[in-house]
C-alpha cells in the first residue's frame, strides 16, 4: 500500500502545469477588429431588413463608392440610397454606443461628452453633393438625408432632427423604414403627383449603380487615406466677414461647405448667428 501511495506522489509530480498564453496586443486588436467587424455586419443586416420593408416602388442600393473630388481621399462611401415617388434618401449608418451630442452648428459631435465624431449631416452633405454630379439638376431638390444609430445610442440633439417634416433625419435602425414611410406620408401631401416616376428611378438607380467603384484595390486605398489624419494649415489667410477674426483652412473648408452661409466664412462665434 505504501510503495503504491508512493508511486501516485511521483506521477503527480511529473505532470507539467498547463501553461496559459496571455494575449498579445497584436491579438488583441485583432479580436477587436473581428468584433467591430461582426457588431458592422449585424447593424447592416438590420439595415437590409428595414429597406426589405419598404414599397414595391422604392428601391435602394447600398455601400457606393463614387468619385468626389472635395473628399479627402477624393471618393466619397455611401452606406445606403434609397429611391422613392418622393424623395432621395441618403443614409449615413453609425455604429456606436452611448449618448451622442450634436447639434446644426457642430462640426464635431460627441459620443459620451468624450469621443469625437464628424458631423454626420456635414459628411453626408458630401456624399449627396458627390451623388448630385452624377444626375440631372431637376433632381438636386429631392435628396433628404437621413443618419441611423444603433438602439445603443441615445440622442442629446437638436429636436428638429426627430420632426419628420424636416430634410435632415436622426433615426434608430429599427425604426428606418417607419420613418421612410412617414416621411413619404408627409411629401405625398405637399405634392398631388410623384416627383419621380418609374422610369426616373430605375435612370437614377442605374446611373448610381454604374458610377459605383467596385474595384477593391481602390476601396482599399480609400480606407487608407481615410486613416491617415489630417495636416492642420496654420497659415490659412481666411477670416471672418463679421469681425475679421483669422480662421483655421479647417473652419474655412465647413463654412464653404456649408450652404448655410452662402460662401461666406464665419469664425466659431458668428457661425451661431447665422
Amino acid at each position: 500500500m505504501f510503495l503504491f501511495l508512493h508511486f501516485l506522489k511521483k506521477k503527480k509530480e511529473n505532470v507539467k502545469p498547463t501553461q496559459t498564453r496571455k494575449p498579445t496586443a497584436k491579438t488583441i486588436k485583432k479580436t477587436s477588429a473581428e468584433t467591430a467587424a461582426r457588431k458592422g455586419e449585424l447593424g447592416e443586416y438590420k439595415i437590409d431588413i428595414q429597406l426589405d420593408q419598404l414599397p414595391k416602388d422604392c428601391r435602394y442600393l447600398s455601400d457606393l463608392l463614387v468619385k468626389n473630388s472635395k473628399a479627402k481621399s477624393g471618393y466619397s462611401q455611401i452606406d445606403h440610397v434609397v429611391l422613392t415617388p418622393y424623395g432621395i434618401f441618403t443614409i449615413e449608418t453609425k455604429n456606436y454606443q452611448g449618448t451622442i451630442y450634436g447639434g446644426k452648428d457642430r462640426k464635431t459631435w460627441l459620443v459620451n461628452g468624450k469621443f469625437k465624431m464628424m458631423n454626420p449631416f456635414v459628411q453626408n452633405y458630401g456624399h449627396i453633393a458627390a451623388l448630385k454630379k452624377l444626375i440631372d439638376e431637376t433632381y438636386h431638390p429631392l435628396f433628404i438625408s437621413m443618419v441611423s444609430f444603433t438602439k445603443r445610442c441615445t440622442f442629446k440633439v437638436g429636436l428638429e432632427y426627430r420632426k419628420v417634416a424636416s430634410n435632415e433625419l436622426i433615426v434608430y435602425d429599427i425604426e428606418l423604414s417607419e420613418f421612410i414611410h412617414r416621411k413619404i406620408s408627409v411629401l405625398k401631401l405637399q405634392h398631388k403627383e410623384p416627383l419621380l416616376s418609374e422610369t426616373d428611378i430605375s435612370t437614377i438607380h442605374h446611373t448610381f449603380n454604374q458610377a459605383n467603384i467596385t474595384d477593391l484595390s481602390i476601396r482599399e486605398e480609400h480606407k487608407l487615406k481615410l486613416s491617415i489624419p489630417e495636416v492642420t494649415n496654420t497659415n490659412s489667410s481666411a477670416a471672418c466677414v463679421t469681425c475679421s477674426k483669422p480662421v483655421s483652412a479647417k473652419v474655412q473648408a465647413y463654412c464653404l461647405s456649408n450652404k448655410r452661409f452662402e460662401g461666406k466664412i464665419y469664425c466659431y462665434e458668428h457661425q451661431k448667428t447665422r
